[in-house]
């Protein structure tokens, strides 16, 4: 008996509910899988079917999964993707009617599939509860996209009308579902465009905190602020304190977000030495973070470097994971700022330190051209030569154990040095670099000298002639502790007696240097040097023409340093260490690693070249006088002895 009317339009409208309902879930904010559970639901809803599933293919294209379903329980569903994935074959025996049916893009129907021999799902099947089972391709714009898959509990017979039914479903579905993927990229699109848009934004705005990085710390630059300004305008930027050190770990600058720190006020700055010590002043190491002081924080650093040099390093108290990108780039902005004005300010102080050593090299070289000038060039730089002065010369000491991986230019660390100490003092002293030593001219108290070429008679003075001014031995010793606070050496200073003329520095410039030399001959390090120290030696130095006592040398020691050369024996080095150790043969023996015999032998060859007797006091004199004689004129017989 057919359907009435009334049936019919009831039919429609439920079909076309069910269809509407589809379209509304693509257009709704849901998943393709929900999507899929729908789809499944409708064609149990519409056909009358117990369960229903949508199967997909993998990205391979090898198996069916049951990705939406309608009644099937999870264990069903579970077993068929895992042990009994719905393979796509192609035409065996046994195929799955999903994998025929999207293979071949027709609708398959088993109407009892216990009658099936090659139905390898029949296990499953029994848990499920269904009989009969039809597969029909979800096909759109003559793709397959998948299949729906229904079942009936009892043994049913799919007629042609009823297949081409649920195919005219199963075409809706796959529009469906293709519009609800397309939309699920879409909306990923959108997403990842969104993500881009905002990163897009985030590095607009870093750049644009870049430039103004880069703008405030070019203005201190332009400003002429030196790193005192870097330090202050870092600080600002980074809201943290910020710490600027030499290479020796002197400080430079340090400044606290509100303004300058007074570096001795440096909160932490007593345990930054124990974290330099785990520092290799590498210029592309960067900023780095080290492990946390005493205080129990840690401290970000970063070198200034110069010329492929580390010339400064930055101190930061914090995490480096605190500073986030800007911060870092901050950091590495200051860096070239400092690095700018470090050489800014080096090439003005190389301009200056350059005119005050030709000023040093006219006077001490007495031209009578550059000396009608040199008092007024002298003024203009800053220094009165109408006072009285003496002669500091300030030399490295050779280092006992020289670290070869650190480069020093030990005389432009020792000036820097004197610098700092004459900075301080007023009126200036006269520093410059003379070869590897350091000449400082130091103004004493007294009246004015003459200031023209050759000088006039000595002034009276507060200081007794021929006598060192206890200032220039308080500077020697200021001298000598700035440079070992800020280099990695130690330095030896003669001290000269003054000078009440211009025509007295030549000489005064070296006896001090003599005295140096000697000092450091023997052994001497670290020390300030006087004339009186030098006993006879210090007399001899003040000598005008050592001509005649260096003939004396000669006549009174060529004979041991002719045999010497000769046979190569020690006999001059025995001689200066039995004389340096009281005349003991046993505790010379014990100098020269010799037994006292051998020194005895040494001493009566010496005697018999001579023809001295060493143990008379008129002979003890003329070999004493004729070595320090060799040691003051600064001949190779000095060279031989040692």
């Amino acid at each position: 008996m057919g359907k009435s009317a009334a049936d019919r339009h009831a039919e429609l409208r439920t079909w076309l509910g069910g269809v509407a309902e589809l379209a509304e879930a693509v257009t709704s904010a849901g998943s393709v899988r929900s999507l899929l559970d729908l789809v499944a639901k409708t064609a149990c809803r519409l056909m009358g079917y117990d369960f229903c599933a949508v199967l997909l293919p993998d990205s391979r294209r090898e198996v069916l999964a049951i990705q939406g379903a309608c009644g099937l329980s999870p264990t069903y569903i579970a077993g068929v993707n895992a042990q009994h994935p719905v393979r796509i074959g192609s035409g065996h025996p046994g195929e799955a009617p999903s994998s025929r049916a999207f293979r071949t893009g027709r609708a398959v129907a088993l109407s009892d599939i216990s009658a099936e021999t090659d139905y390898a799902w029949g296990g499953v099947a029994d848990e499920q509860g269904y009989r009969s089972i039809i597969a029909v391709p979800l096909t759109t714009s003559g793709s397959c996209l998948g299949t729906l898959t229904c079942y009936r509990a009892e043994v049913h017979r799919f007629s042609e009308d009823e297949q081409e039914l649920l195919t005219t479903l199963a075409n809706q579905a796959a529009i469906a579902i293709e519009t609800a993927r397309l939309r699920e990229r879409e909306r990923r699109t959108i997403g990842e465009l969104r993500q881009l848009n905002d990163s897009l934004r985030e590095q607009h705005a870093l750049l644009r905190r870049t430039g103004d990085i880069h703008r405030q710390l070019t203005e201190v630059a332009l400003r002429g602020e030196g790193v005192d300004g870097v330090a202050r305008a870092l600080a600002a930027l980074l809201g943290r304190p910020v710490l600027f050190e030499d290479p020796y770990g002197s400080p430079l600058a340090a400044a606290g977000p509100d303004g300058a720190v007074p570096c001795d006020r440096f909160d932490g700055i007593e345990h930054i030495a124990t974290l330099r010590q785990s520092i290799t002043d590498d210029p592309a190491a960067g900023t780095v973070e080290v492990g946390a002081g005493a205080a129990g924080r840690p401290w970000v650093t970063s070198p200034v470097v110069l010329d492929k040099d580390v010339v400064a390093r930055m101190w930061i108290p914090c995490e480096s994971t605190e500073l986030g990108p800007l911060g870092r780039r901050a950091i590495e902005h200051a860096a070239v700022v400092a690095a700018l004005e470090m050489l800014r300010g080096r090439t003005a102080v190389e301009v200056e330190w350059r005119l005050r050593g030709e000023l040093l090299t006219d006077l001490l070289a007495q031209s009578p051209a550059a000396l009608a000038t040199i008092v007024a060039r002298a003024g203009r730089l800053g220094h009165d030569l109408h006072r009285p002065h003496a002669v500091l010369v300030v030399r490295a000491d050779s280092a006992s154990e020289p670290d070869q991986n650190r480069r020093i230019d030990a005389p432009r660390q020792v000036l820097s040095a004197v610098h700092t100490v004459a900075s301080g003092q007023s009126p200036r002293p006269l520093a410059a670099r003379h070869g590897d030593d350091v000449v400082v001219l130091w103004p004493l108290d007294g009246p004015a000298i003459d200031g023209s070429a050759q000088g006039s008679a000595p002034t009276r003075m507060d200081v007794a002639p021929g006598t060192v001014a206890p200032e220039t031995v308080a500077a020697a010793d200021a001298i000598r502790g700035s440079v070992a606070r800020t280099a990695p050496v130690t330095v030896t200073v003669a001290v000269s007696r003054p000078c009440t003329d211009l025509a007295g520095y030549p000489a005064a410039f070296r006896t001090a240097r003599g005295m140096l030399t000697l000092t450091q001959l023997r052994g001497g390090r670290d020390r300030t040097v006087e004339l009186g120290d030098l006993g006879v030696h210090g007399l001899l130095l003040q000598l005008e023409d050592p001509s005649e006592l260096l003939r004396f040398a000669d006549r009174t020691l060529s004979p041991i340093l002719d045999y010497d050369r000769r046979r190569g024996t020690r006999l001059l080095h025995t001689l200066r260490t039995y004389l340096a150790h009281e005349l003991s043969t046993t505790r010379t023996a014990e100098a020269l690693f010799v037994h006292p015999n051998t020194v005895s032998l040494r001493l009566k060859r010496i005697e018999d070249l001579l023809d001295v007797n060493v143990a008379q006091p008129d002979s003890l004199l003329q070999l004493t006088a004729a070595l320090a004689a060799a040691d003051v004129g600064g001949t190779a017989h000095l060279a031989q002895s040692l």
